[in-house]
């Protein structure tokens, strides 16, 4: 016969299985992606991976299943791959039957498109692939949450690695592509945002091959720059950024898409656990991290923690929780990570980095906020256009 100590023991057990089995979870997460080649760019040496994004959903939400099963919830990756030219809506309608939650690595058009499809009216979308600003701001969506950096949180945190090294004057090279001109408008705004001055700019224009002439046409190209602190490169391809380092008419330091570059992650980010983090997607995907790898886990992450601290998997409890006081979220960068309740941008500090080492993580000491000082970077509340949260 069991004594009275044995069966009270039997009787918890016994409630905390049911209580478990009662708070069962099976959720399917979507990862999105519209498949875009990369064009031409003057070097080779640097190609982007197939895997670029995904693998961080993938390693996402390894990590998010491994709590998840204590809790008697289980997470499913639904991987969708779309072409160039393949139509994103019939594969977005299909994963939407699936899942009410998607994270999307895709342009800003294709995003708009899906969050305003009427199948994704109460659905959580997650962007963690593009940086435009629009986004955020006049085409603000209140279904659609953003895990990577826009422009101007990085911008922001050069500018303000610029004021703490008293680097006041600017000089900018803008690269001919479309992003490389959001990039360059971006570095303008937050010069002017945080006192410091362009004081030239040029377009680049070349077509020569680099690799051979870099040595004799970068420092012509500059010459005529005014005097300047710091050179900033607008070059999101890293197309020609990296042959201007070493070779310009002033011996200044560079900025942007070479030298010190304001990323999302970067593979010499190595404190705050990240080390750990490093070495894991390290052996898992044979590569370092890089931003949207970053911004995908950080989709999965905070999806897994709002899910077990609502004990729901309905999309309008999770976006609420996500959008509360209560949500944060580690993000190895040293800091609480959340969301912006005013545009559904997580805040995240910025590493200023070169390939090895972290120079400087913004926001920088000195630049105080009434409320957080992530939101020194980026758009803040009383600045922003968007309407919709």
């Amino acid at each position: 016969m069991l004594g009275p100590l044995k069966v009270l023991i039997f009787l918890v057990a016994c409630s905390v299985f049911v209580a478990s089995r009662a708070s069962a979870l099976d959720l399917t997460i979507t990862y999105l992606e519209r498949i875009i080649p990369q064009p031409p760019t003057l070097s080779n040496l640097d190609p982007k991976p197939e895997d670029l994004g995904r693998a961080g959903a993938e390693l996402g939400i390894a990590d998010i299943s491994t709590t998840a099963k204590f809790l008697g919830h289980t997470y499913e990756l639904n991987t969708v791959m779309v072409g160039e030219d393949e139509d994103i809506v019939k594969a977005a309608q299909g994963a939407l039957s699936k899942s009410a939650i998607m994270v999307l690595n895709a342009p800003a058009n294709d995003l708009l498109t899906i969050a305003d499809l009427p199948e994704s009216i109460d659905v959580l979308l997650f962007n963690a692939g593009s940086k435009d600003m629009t986004l955020r701001e006049a085409e603000c969506r209140a279904n659609l949450l953003h895990t990577i950096p826009s422009r101007p949180m990085l911008t922001d945190a050069l500018a303000q690695f610029g004021v703490k090294k008293r680097w006041s004057d600017w000089a900018l090279i803008k690269g001919p592509r479309e992003n490389d001109a959001k990039l360059a408008d971006a570095f303008i705004t937050s010069a002017k945002k945080f006192g410091l001055k362009i004081t030239g700019q040029k377009d680049w224009t070349f077509e020569a091959d680099l690799r051979r002439s870099a040595a004799q046409e970068v420092p012509l190209f500059t010459q005529d720059l005014e005097e300047h602190d710091l050179l900033v490169v607008a070059d999101e391809l890293n197309d020609f950024a990296r042959y201007v380092q070493y070779n310009t008419w002033l011996a200044r330091p560079l900025a942007g898409s070479t030298g010190i570059s304001p990323k999302a992650w970067s593979g010499s980010v190595e404190q705050h656990g990240a080390v750990q983090l490093q070495n894991r997607f390290r052996e898992a995907h044979g590569r370092d991290m890089a931003s949207k790898d970053y911004a995908a886990m950080l989709a999965m992450t905070s999806i897994g923690e709002a899910v077990t601290r609502t004990k729901s998997d309905d999309a309008k409890v999770l976006k609420a929780y996500l959008l509360s006081e209560d949500f944060e979220v580690g993000g190895f960068k040293g800091r609480p990570l959340s969301f912006r309740d005013w545009n559904g941008q997580m805040r995240q500090p910025i590493p200023l980095s070169h390939p090895g080492a972290v120079v400087a993580l913004a926001p920088l000491e000195g630049f105080l906020h009434q409320v957080n000082e992530l939101d020194t970077l980026g758009t803040d509340r009383p600045n922003s256009t968007c309407t919709k949260f």
